[in-house]
């Protein structure tokens, strides 16, 4: 299951992948025009976004969703199917292309792949058993400062600011950042990564700002 964002700009294509979206299990939200966008992108695991909107309003509404959730899927629609097109659509904003009209059973195809990748049961954190959880089913254990950051990480993912600050993440430990090192942080992340790429053979999707905090570059869900 995942959060799937719609801007459509017909009311009918819109109804058509809600009903297609919703019978797969995902919850959907319907834009019409960049404004209406806005306001739902920290829900959103995957956005769908028609580039043929009027002066290049899809394009803004891409830009808008990566500036603020940028560990967010987006999947571009339109009924301009030529090359350069889709080359520009992939290389600058989308992970997928899609050249309307797509059916039902075309639309559940290219979108199972992208949930697995963004949908929030992808990735988990399960709180009772204090184990990260990844979509190919590794499961790690973590001690409790671990738990605490991935829950801050999890929480601002939701925000339209996704980074969680140094000083945030400090001051969650129980630490007065003025007497804090912040290089034990910097310990902290290094030994989970490590860890994580030890036990599953893959890297943690865990994203540095340097000089400000981290980030997810995935949606993970809390339990």
């Amino acid at each position: 299951m995942a959060n799937i964002l719609v801007l459509e700009r017909t009311a009918a294509g819109r109804r058509e992948f809600s009903s297609a979206l919703i019978r797969d299990g995902h919850r959907v939200f319907e834009a019409d025009s960049v404004e209406d966008f806005i306001p739902y992108i920290p829900r959103a695991d995957i956005a769908m976004i028609d580039i043929d909107l009027p002066d290049g309003a899809g394009y803004k509404a891409a830009q808008c969703l990566h500036d603020a959730r940028p560990q967010a899927g987006v999947v571009i629609l339109s009924e301009r199917g030529d090359l350069d097109e889709k080359i520009r659509g992939l290389r600058e904003y989308a992970d997928q292309y899609l050249t309307k009209p797509i059916g039902p059973d075309m639309l559940s195809a290219y979108m199972a792949p992208m949930v697995r990748r963004f949908g929030a049961e992808g990735w988990r954190l399960d709180r009772v058993k204090r184990q990260l959880c990844s979509p190919d089913g590794h499961q790690e254990k973590l001690n409790t400062q671990e738990m605490q950051l991935m829950e801050l990480l999890i929480n601002q993912s939701q925000s339209q600011r996704s980074t969680v600050t140094r000083r945030t993440i400090a001051t969650a430990f129980g630490f007065n950042w003025l007497d804090y090192d912040d290089r034990r942080l910097d310990q902290l992340v290094s030994r989970l990564r490590r860890r994580w790429n030890k036990a599953s053979g893959s890297e943690l999707p865990l994203h540095t700002d340097h000089g400000i905090g981290y980030r997810l570059s995935v949606s993970v869900s809390l339990q």
